[in-house]
């Protein structure tokens, strides 16, 4: 995804509720990198994004990390003269933690097509390395789409190994395979409405 470069000027942070907008933008990308369009579409409300984001700023459990280029030679800035090139969602995985052996997860990575073989990829797994040592995890595991050349050939320079593959299916996709078994026999349970989703109350001086 990236390399590192004498001359690279892109530092990481943790991200502000501020970012959002930077961070929607890296993650429709990085959707679109997967090609993942149709099924996560990134068509999201800004109210309902900002609420959701600001969850997962404020979840222990979990760091968003930037990788920003600060100061006046970025071609495109924000009012504070830095732009976000890259991103990485790092997590500890909640099994792990049962188990006894933490392991710090990658849900989402990505570097913005302009900015790549700047170091950004490298910095912010070097970011992900150190969220392991503090919570004292051996072994960091990130997601990667079989398809998505590039990026598995990164992840193999930087020492990651095969573990697993994913697989995603809609939920209505999924009932009609159900509905084929419970006609073979299979007992199903009978679903439940869906519950309204418990809102957590917003931090003052946050606005959406």
């Amino acid at each position: 995804m990236s390399g590192t470069g004498s001359r690279s000027r892109v530092v990481t942070r943790t991200a502000r509720a501020a970012d959002l907008p930077a961070v929607l933008a890296l993650v429709r990308q990085h959707r679109a990198d997967a090609h993942a369009e149709d099924v996560l579409t990134g068509h999201t409300r800004l109210n309902a994004a900002a609420s959701g984001f600001r969850r997962l700023l404020d979840d222990p459990g979990h760091r968003v990390v930037l990788a920003v280029l600060p100061g006046p030679h970025a071609a495109t800035a924000d009012a504070s003269g830095e732009v976000a090139v890259g991103l990485a969602v790092l997590g500890l995985d909640p099994l792990s933690l049962v188990l006894g052996n933490p392991q710090v997860t990658v849900d989402t990575f990505v570097v913005d097509r302009e900015h790549r073989r700047q170091g950004a990829g490298v910095l912010l797994l070097a970011a992900a390395a150190a969220y392991a040592q503090e919570a004292g995890a051996a072994y960091v595991v990130a997601s990667v789409g079989g398809h998505e050349a590039e990026r598995q050939r990164f992840f193999a320079r930087m020492g990651f190994a095969p573990l697993t593959t994913r697989r995603i299916v809609s939920v209505d996709s999924l009932t009609r395979a159900l509905v084929s078994w419970q006609r073979r026999g299979v007992p199903l349970p009978v679903p439940r409405r869906a519950a309204a989703v418990r809102r957590r109350p917003m931090a003052r001086g946050l606005s959406a």
